[in-house]
């Protein structure tokens, strides 16, 4: 397995010192963002490390040149946005920038993009089916032809009040994957799995990883904690960030040495990449480090390969 780190928590840096910040801490890979350039809709979106809207060749050559200098590697592209929003102009602009995240990641050579699936969150799962299908089978053919692979993540964008009651991405249960896979067979569509949407939801976050040990193309490395206390007040119908907060791995519910015992038992040779949402650590750009560093340091005693 190779270990890195999402680049969304380091907005204030350029692509070079991401790159050059992940190899002095011996990471050996980073997810990086590729948000169109412009506003942030929501905290850690509207990061952009690699503009996709603009790369040309030189700047393609720069990327690799960089890698190489680093001794870095891409684990993938990574843009979430919400391509099944009930607002057109804004699912159309979500799914044009997405399919150049996709070209891109094919000229660059990294074969992966990482993403969510989008859902118009005032419906039912059922009531955006239709729609899932219209959009998402062309995506993944197109993807095919450039022969990159799509990792959904499982988070259900369920956290605040705009995002109430559905949430932003259907993806986010085995019972929905196993549909959608269904329903788009395709080696080229798989998942981003994170454990710690799981813990909040109350489900299993191991048993996913053996019936879709094929699918699972991306790994990331957050935790969270259920707060009992506040969930005893406000119940389980409530907003879920008042009861329960995302966390650094180690720091929250998720328990790694399992968690990495199953990925090691299912044969995951792929990247990790820690993602740092711990508003306990982001009152500096040097907290933020120090929260990517002490994640290393905590999963790096479960982990084999890399460097």
């Amino acid at each position: 397995m190779r270990l890195g780190f999402v680049s969304a928590i380091l907005p204030d840096l350029s692509l070079q010192e991401v790159m050059q910040f992940a190899a002095d801490e011996g990471f050996d890979c980073v997810e990086l963002m590729c948000w169109p350039v412009g506003k942030a809709e929501r905290r850690y979106a509207g990061v952009t490390h690699i503009d996709v809207a603009t790369l040309d060749d030189a700047q393609i050559a720069a990327i690799h040149a960089l890698c190489e200098r680093t001794g870095v590697s891409i684990s993938g592209l990574g843009y979430y946005p919400n391509v099944l929003s009930p607002d057109p102009e804004e699912a159309s602009a979500c799914l044009e920038h997405l399919k150049k995240v996709i070209a891109a990641s094919a000229r660059l050579g990294v074969g992966l993009v990482n993403t969510f699936i989008g859902r118009d969150w005032t419906r039912s799962v059922e009531e955006n089916w239709a729609r899932f299908l219209e959009v998402w089978k062309p995506l993944i053919a197109y993807a095919e032809e450039m022969d990159v692979r799509i990792g959904i993540e499982n988070c259900p964008m369920l956290f605040t009040r705009d995002e109430w009651p559905g949430g932003k991405n259907l993806a986010t249960s085995p019972a929905i994957w196993r549909r959608m896979f269904t329903e788009i067979p395709s080696d080229h569509f798989g998942l981003n799995f994170d454990p710690s949407h799981f813990v909040w939801q109350q489900m299993d976050y191991l048993k996913p990883l053996r019936e879709f040990s094929a699918k699972l193309f991306h790994i990331h490395a957050k935790d969270a904690r259920v707060d009992k206390h506040r969930l005893d007040e406000v119940g389980i119908l409530a907003t879920p960030l008042e009861y329960h907060v995302p966390k650094l791995p180690g720091l929250g519910d998720v328990d790694w040495g399992k968690f990495f015992s199953v990925l090691s038992d299912v044969g995951y040779e792929g990247s990790v990449c820690i993602e740092v949402e711990d508003r306990a650590y982001e009152k500096t750009l040097e907290t933020r480090k120090q929260a990517i560093r002490q994640s290393a340091r905590y999963l790096r005693q479960f982990m084999t390969g890399g460097k």
